[in-house]
């Protein structure tokens, strides 16, 4: 693929349908980190019963990661983000999560 405009590029059905949406669910559990937070301290201390007691913050979080999750200008941004990180790993040869890792700074 030597498409460098990210217009130009083709995705695969697995990138619009599996990879693009799992950056989606990241990015947006990190927009909606206060109701992630609420839902998951309701959960540890309501432990067994959480199903009944947490459903107000499981409601609100759904809400929000809905909101989201239908969101076209989202997408588009997420679209954008896997595209540049494709285009940096077919230029360098090393993924993304490897790249942000800093390097030692003494040997």
């Amino acid at each position: 693929m030597a498409a460098t405009n990210t217009e130009e590029m083709q995705l695969r059905h697995v990138e619009t349908d599996v990879l693009i949406p799992k950056l989606m669910r990241e990015k947006a559990k990190e927009l909606c980190d206060d109701k992630v937070q609420a839902f998951n301290a309701c959960c540890k201390e309501s432990g067994f019963f959480m199903v009944f007691k947490c459903r107000e913050e499981n409601s609100a979080l759904k809400a929000c990661l809905t909101q989201y999750y239908k969101d076209p200008v989202f997408f588009e941004q997420c679209k954008q983000e896997y595209i540049q990180e494709k285009l940096d790993f077919e230029r360098t040869g090393v993924p993304s999560k490897n790249r942000k890792q800093k390097l030692p700074t003494s040997m």
